[in-house]
């Protein structure tokens, strides 16, 4: 049997951490020579240590877009409950969505696709949850990663 791939991306840019098993990796990589950011959940447990499927990719000119949405936030929300803020267009039937969100009585900003076709329309299971606290630190990542991640 084959060994695992060992995940490794062309420059790591910082963790959040959310639960003592479970960290948000923002990272960036490079896929049929696009290059492109990266927010991944990460696990770490007894049988098995790696990413998940839980993610959102994001090239330069979704970058431009959801940046600016994050910075404006306020230090402290201002909402008890969700908030769209902004919808941007990803691909054909695919809209990338920031939003604020109440989940367990904790508030936290959503970057997740709204798909809409034939067969489907709703939220799809490509996206991550920032804790609200932890919005500043994921702007600064999310910064430094559009300065890595070029214009196609």
């Amino acid at each position: 049997m084959a060994e695992p791939r060992e995940f490794k991306p062309l420059k790591e840019l910082g963790t959040i951490s959310l639960s003592e098993t479970t960290q948000l990796k923002f990272y960036v990589d490079e896929y049929k020579g696009y290059k492109y950011g990266s927010i991944r959940t990460f696990i770490q447990g007894d049988s098995y240590t790696g990413p998940t499927k839980s993610g959102i990719t994001l090239n330069a000119i979704l970058l431009d877009k959801v940046l600016p949405e994050l910075q404006k936030l306020p230090k402290e929300p201002e909402t008890t409950e969700d908030v769209e803020l902004a919808r941007f267009p990803k691909k054909a039937g695919v809209e990338l969505v920031v939003r604020i969100t109440i989940f367990r009585d904790t508030t936290g900003v959503d970057l997740r696709e709204w798909v809409e076709d034939s067969s489907y329309k709703g939220w799809s299971k490509k996206g991550v949850r920032i804790p609200y606290k932890d919005v500043p630190q994921a702007a600064s990542y999310l910064k430094e990663m559009r300065q890595l991640v070029a214009k196609a």
